[in-house]
């Protein structure tokens, strides 16, 4: 009697998958233009989205691209979650170097000052 959920809304969907805390928050990021479906931008939180679709997010201070291999029933822990798509995003392995004085406790005023003029090398 009841078939199982070929379509789900994209906002729903983006809220099952623990990509934004709130289901406001992802229907915010989806009527601003953030998110997109196979390529093309939608504009609508209604979108339906099913298995196989590819996504096109941004969370945080990077962009995220994942397949949706399930759509899921409910918001549930984060290895549930994981479960309902494969993670496309390229792994940047761009570590920004550590300051001088890293383990060494602050920095002193002078240290600052050469931080801020781009002089970080003449602390030496």
């Amino acid at each position: 009697m009841s078939d199982p959920v070929t379509k789900l809304r994209v906002d729903k969907w983006l809220w099952f998958a623990r990509f934004y805390k709130t289901r406001g928050l992802a229907s915010k990021m989806v009527t601003g233009g953030h998110v997109r479906v196979n390529g093309t931008k939608i504009a609508k939180a209604s979108h339906a989205i099913g298995p196989g679709d590819v996504l096109t997010l941004p969370q945080g201070h990077q962009i995220r691209v994942v397949r949706v291999l399930e759509l899921g029933a409910r918001r549930g822990p984060a290895p549930e979650a994981q479960t309902l798509y494969a993670d496309l995003t390229e792994v940047k392995d761009d570590v920004p170097p550590a300051p001088r004085y890293e383990g060494k406790g602050r920095p002193t005023k002078r240290d600052r000052r050469m931080f801020d003029l781009g002089r970080a090398g003449e602390l030496e």
